[in-house]
């Protein structure tokens, strides 16, 4: 009974994972599949504590409630712009819990297997589940364990590494050991020792060895990764995250984990494909941590950056018929949404055709702008990707680019030895005019000069975004 229960609620949260996963695709659908995903993870906590192996009720309720605690102080505590740092930090605890349950695995099945016939009869739960294994059945679990354990300690020390890069606590540069590559393949060449020798011997010494050499793996992959690629380094540990979850799913015997483990690993690795290709990258070089350095020295920028006021630019966007808005990072740390999505509205009321172009990398974060844009209530229909508005440029009167730089950066294709050489970005030069919000004349993030600062028809709006917006709106009516 116990079992038909557990594995019944197990299908339903299933279902559930899948309709969220589904409903997120869409911005009027979004909301609805946030709530499918709550409900199938309680019904699966709810499962878990009542199903089979089930006790310790007050330290499971204890844990449950200071967890819960946690989560809620953080979401209201996390700025928007926090969130690719959050997420990166969300992934380093779902690979540290898989090396936590891999270790105690292990722990397990040494104390199961020293039992004698007559022992074994009396355990229940997961040492029931081991004590029913043959030989045969005990190698593909430490097989399972093994990965679980591998895949785990990767994303977490590759996803501490990420959150001290997007935070700002690590350097965005590309930096790799003397060595390089040749470090990893080293540690993976251990690893995939230990593998055989832990399967012949079940031994701690090798797990032990492998545990730190994939911890290293993913500290140095991470690390060798510069500040213009971490959206795909995100997307690329969510991906790992959930291989994690399905290999120690494995270990368990535990089918909602192995389910809801393919779905994120799965769709983070589809994800990552897809941005790689929206950045002109080699999808197996992000995996293996190769770019992100350049071949040669970069191209020399001439000219100078000049400046214009809110005056300008209020009267250039009067005189326009048509306005494409490209925001980025800098208007998220700016928190001037709010302001762009209030320009929008006055122009538009003006009879002017407002749009927004949206990188697939734009920001620090897949769908960073996106939910920006959605949350000061930007109608969707007039938030357009790359592909659909960058031919459209060329009939524009004016672009105004708001805290962006690499997506919007020419040396992309101008420039061979440039870091993101090859990279498709949005053409935002060939409007009649560009108007630039930025901070100051600094690289910002990626550390990657910008010849669109220097073109003719571009013109810098220094400042705060969300200051210089304010003076702005004071000249539209």
């Amino acid at each position: 009974m116990e079992f038909g229960f557990t594995t019944a609620a197990y299908v339903v949260a299933a279902v559930l994972f899948i309709l969220s996963l589904g409903g997120l695709s869409g911005q009027e659908s979004a909301k609805r599949a946030v709530w499918y995903g709550i409900v199938g993870m309680a019904l699966a906590v709810a499962a878990t504590l009542i199903g089979p192996g089930s006790g310790l009720w007050l330290l499971s309720i204890l844990l449950i409630a200071g967890g819960g605690s946690i989560g809620y102080y953080v979401a209201q505590k996390v700025q928007m712009t926090e969130m690719p740092q959050l997420v990166a930090a969300m992934h380093s605890l779902v690979g540290l819990a898989a090396v936590f349950v891999g270790v105690i695995a292990h722990i397990e099945l040494g104390r199961v297997l020293v039992m004698d016939d007559a022992e074994k009869k009396a355990l229940d739960g997961f040492a029931a589940l081991l004590a029913k294994k043959d030989a045969i059945e005990i190698g593909i679990l430490r097989v399972e364990l093994f990965l679980g354990v591998f895949i785990g300690a990767v994303t977490f020390t590759g996803s501490v590494v990420a959150y001290g890069k997007l935070a700002g606590k690590v350097s965005s540069a590309a930096t790799k050991l003397p060595g390089g590559h040749m470090l990893n393949a080293g540690a993976a060449v251990l690893s995939a020792i230990c593998l055989i020798w832990y399967c012949n011997t079940g031994g701690v010494l090798p797990l032990t060895l492998m545990t730190l050499a994939a911890l290293f793996i993913g500290y140095h992959l991470i690390m060798g990764i510069g500040g213009a690629d971490m959206p795909v380094v995100v997307s690329m540990l969510n991906s790992y995250s959930g291989w994690a979850a399905a290999a120690i799913g494995f270990s368990l015997g535990n089918d909602l984990l192995i389910v809801v483990g393919a779905l994120v690993g799965s769709s983070g690795a589809i994800l990552s494909y897809i941005m790689c290709k929206a950045m002109n990258r080699s999808f197996v070089s992000v995996i293996l941590g190769g770019f992100g350095g350049t071949t040669g020295p970069a191209m020399e920028v001439e000219g100078e950056q000049v400046a214009i006021d809110a005056d300008g630019v209020a009267t250039a966007l009067d005189e326009a018929d048509s306005v494409i808005i490209i925001p980025g990072y800098g208007m998220a740390v700016a928190q001037a949404q709010q302001n762009v999505a209030e320009l929008t509205r006055r122009l538009r009321a003006k009879g002017k055709e407002v749009r927004f172009a949206i990188h697939p990398v734009a920001g620090r974060l897949p769908g960073h702008m996106n939910v920006l844009l959605a949350e000061a209530k930007v109608p969707y229909d007039i938030v357009m990707e790359m592909d659909e508005i960058n031919d459209d440029f060329p009939e524009t009167d004016v672009a105004i680019v708001i805290g962006s730089n690499d997506i919007v950066n020419p040396a992309a294709q101008e420039d061979p030895n440039s870091p993101i050489a090859g990279m498709p970005v949005l053409e935002c030069w060939k409007a009649k005019q560009v108007f630039v919000s930025k901070r100051g004349q600094g690289t910002g993030y990626s550390g990657i000069e910008n010849p669109l600062f220097y073109k003719e028809n571009t013109r810098m709006f220094y400042g705060d975004a969300k200051a210089s917006l304010d003076t702005l709106l004071t000249l539209i009516s």
